[in-house]
C-alpha cells in the first residue's frame, strides 16, 4: 500500500503540474496565433489590391494596349520589391548575444545565490571585464538580463514579445510579427520604401479613373467600385507609411533606434543621444553597407556584427587606458582603447577620417609625465 500511495502521489504531482502549466502554454499559444492577425491583414489587403490593379483597373478598364503595358511593368517592379522586402522583415530571425555574454556557470549559480545588489554587481562586474562593453544602466550598473541571463551588449534590449534579448533592438512591430533589430533593420527600411513606392504608384496612375468614376464619364462596371476603394485604400496608406519612413530616415541619420530616440544611451561618462553617431555618411553605410549597389536591395550588408559598435570617442573613458600612437607617414593620430576593437569598429572608424583632430597635453605638478589627449568631433 505504501508504495502504491507513494507512486499514486508521485502521478497526481506530475498530473496536477499538467493541469497547472496548461492554461499558460495554451495562453501563449494563442498569442502566437493572434499576433499573426495584422500580418494576415496586410496580406489580403495586398492580394486584393493586385487583383483590383491588374484585373479591374488594367484588363478591364484601360482602353489603350501601350497603357495597360506600362503600368504593369512598373506595378509588377513596385510590387515584387514590396513583397520581398516584406517578407525578409517578417522572417529574419531577431540576432541574439553571444555566448561569451552569458555568465560562467559558476558564477551564475553564484549570482542566483547573492540576495544583496551589491554583491550581484561585482559579479557582474568581473565577468565583464574583458567584454567590449561601453553602455550603462542608467545608475552606472552592468546591464544585465535577468530573464535571458545574458550580460547585454551596447545597444541590446530585451522583448517582452518575443521574450529574447535583440541586438541593437529598434522596436516590436505587430505588422510583421517580429522584432526589428540588427539583423532585418534595413529589410524594415526597404519595406517602408517600397511600400511608400507601391502605395503612390497605384493612387497616380488610378486617379485619372478615379475621376472618370466619380464624375460618371465612365459607365458603371463591377470595376467602379475596386478603382474608387483602391485609390482610397492606396492613398491613406500612403499618408500613414511616409511619416514612419520619414521618421526613420532621420534616425538611420542619425544613427540611433526607436529606443534610443525617446531614452539616451548611458555611457560610463554620462548619457549622450549622439554617442554612436560617426556622421550621416557612415552612419547611413552602417545599415546600409559600403556597396551601394546592394542598397535598394533586400539582402544583408550591414555592417558589424551586433555585438559592438563604435561610438564618437568625445570624452575619454576613465576606465578605458588610451595609448597614443605617434603619427606616421599618411597617418593621422587616433585613440586606441586596450580591449582590441571588433572589426565594424576598425572598419568604420579606420576608413575615410574626416574628423579634425585636437590634441592637448596635459602635464602634473613635476613636468615629469605628459598625457596625451586625443579629442575627436565630428565633422
Amino acid at each position: 500500500m505504501g508504495v502504491w500511495y507513494v507512486t499514486s502521489r508521485k502521478h497526481s504531482l506530475r498530473f496536477g503540474g499538467r493541469v497547472k502549466m496548461a492554461p499558460t502554454h495554451v495562453l501563449r499559444c494563442c498569442q502566437r496565433g493572434l499576433a499573426w492577425i495584422p500580418v494576415i491583414f496586410i496580406a489580403l489587403v495586398v492580394c486584393w489590391s493586385y487583383y483590383a490593379y491588374v484585373v479591374e483597373l488594367c484588363i478591364f478598364t484601360i482602353p489603350s494596349i501601350a497603357e495597360k503595358i506600362i503600368y504593369m511593368v512598373f506595378f509588377h517592379l513596385s510590387f515584387v520589391m514590396f513583397v520581398w522586402s516584406y517578407w525578409k522583415t517578417i522572417f529574419t530571425r531577431p540576432a541574439n548575444p553571444s555566448k561569451e555574454f552569458c555568465l560562467p556557470k559558476a558564477e551564475k549559480e553564484q549570482y542566483v545565490k547573492e540576495e544583496r545588489p551589491e554583491s550581484q554587481q561585482e559579479i557582474l562586474w568581473r565577468a565583464a571585464a574583458n567584454l567590449p562593453l561601453y553602455t550603462r544602466t542608467g545608475a552606472g550598473a552592468i546591464r544585465y538580463c535577468d530573464r535571458c541571463q545574458v550580460i547585454k551588449p551596447d545597444r541590446c534590449h530585451h522583448c517582452s514579445a518575443c521574450d529574447m534579448c535583440v541586438l541593437k533592438m529598434d522596436h516590436h512591430c505587430p505588422w510583421v510579427n517580429n522584432c526589428v533589430g540588427f539583423s532585418n533593420y534595413k529589410f524594415f527600411i526597404l519595406f517602408l520604401c517600397y511600400s511608400l513606392v507601391y502605395c503612390l504608384f497605384i493612387a497616380a496612375t488610378v486617379l485619372q479613373y478615379f475621376i472618370k468614376f466619380w464624375t460618371n464619364e465612365l459607365p458603371d462596371t463591377h470595376a467602379k467600385f475596386h478603382v474608387l476603394f483602391l485609390f482610397f485604400v492606396a492613398a491613406m496608406f500612403c499618408i500613414s507609411i511616409l511619416s514612419l519612413f520619414s521618421y526613420h530616415l532621420w534616425l538611420v541619420g542619425k544613427n540611433r533606434s526607436t529606443i534610443e530616440a525617446f531614452r539616451a544611451p548611458v555611457f560610463r561618462t554620462g548619457s549622450d543621444k549622439n554617442g554612436f553617431s560617426l556622421g550621416f555618411g557612415k552612419n547611413i553605410a552602417q545599415v546600409f553597407g559600403d556597396k551601394r549597389k546592394f542598397w535598394l536591395l533586400p539582402i544583408f550588408t550591414s555592417q558589424g556584427d551586433g555585438l559592438t559598435f563604435p561610438s564618437r570617442l568625445v570624452n575619454i573613458d576613465p576606465e578605458q587606458p588610451t595609448v597614443s600612437l605617434q603619427p606616421e607617414a599618411n597617418k593621422s593620430i587616433e585613440d586606441v582603447p586596450a580591449s582590441p576593437l571588433s572589426e565594424s569598429q576598425n572598419h568604420l572608424l579606420g576608413n575615410e577620417q574626416h574628423a579634425n583632430n585636437v590634441t592637448e597635453h596635459l602635464e602634473n605638478d613635476t613636468g615629469s609625465e605628459t598625457i596625451t589627449i586625443i579629442m575627436e568631433r565630428e565633422s
